[in-house]
C-alpha cells in the first residue's frame, strides 16, 4: 500500500464561473490510488483508500489566469448534511498547515484557509463498503458568485 493517495481536481475555470456551477464538464477529478478507483476524469470520481492512508487534494486551474482555492472539504451524512470531524488529533481531513501557510515563508503550524492543497489520514474506524461522500467547495477568483461546490465525489475503503 502506498502510504499516500493524490487526488487532482482539475477546473475550467471559466465554463465554471460562466455556468455559474461544475457541472457540464468542467471539473474532472482523478487519483493515482494503486487501486482502482470509479469515476476518474469526472466529478464522481470514487477514490480507493485504505486505513491509515494519506490522502491528498490538489486543485488546478485550467485558466492560469485566475486563482483557484480549495475553499473547504466537508464529509456527508447519509441526508446531505455535513458531519462533523472530531477534534482529537490527527484531524482527519483539516486544512493544510506548514511552510508558509501564515505567509512568513516558516513553517508555522497554523491552517491556511485559502490553500492549494488539503490533506488528511484516512481513519482506522473507517466503514469498509461504505462510500463517504464529500462536499469540495472551490474558490474560483475573488467575488461572492466565485465559490462552487460539487457533493458527488467519495472515498471507500474496499
Amino acid at each position: 500500500m502506498n502510504p499516500k493517495v493524490n487526488i487532482i481536481a482539475l477546473v475550467d475555470v471559466i465554463g465554471a464561473l460562466s455556468d455559474s456551477g461544475l457541472e457540464h464538464g468542467h471539473l474532472c477529478m482523478v487519483d493515482d490510488s494503486a487501486q482502482e478507483s470509479t469515476g476518474q476524469g469526472t466529478a464522481q470520481l470514487c477514490t480507493l483508500v485504505q486505513p491509515g492512508q494519506v490522502v491528498e487534494w490538489t486543485a488546478l486551474a485550467v485558466d492560469v489566469q485566475t486563482p483557484l482555492v480549495i475553499k473547504n472539504i466537508a464529509f456527508l451524512a447519509p441526508d446531505g448534511s455535513a458531519v462533523p470531524v472530531p477534534p482529537a488529533p490527527p484531524v482527519p481531513f483539516a486544512p493544510a498547515t506548514g511552510p508558509d501557510a501564515d505567509g512568513s515563508g516558516a513553517d508555522s503550524g497554523q491552517e491556511n484557509p485559502d490553500a492549494l492543497v488539503w490533506c488528511g489520514v484516512v481513519p482506522a474506524t473507517i466503514a469498509r463498503g461504505v462510500p463517504y461522500r464529500y462536499r469540495l467547495e472551490l474558490e474560483l477568483g475573488q467575488g461572492r458568485d466565485g465559490v462552487l461546490s460539487t457533493a458527488k465525489a467519495a472515498l471507500l475503503c474496499p
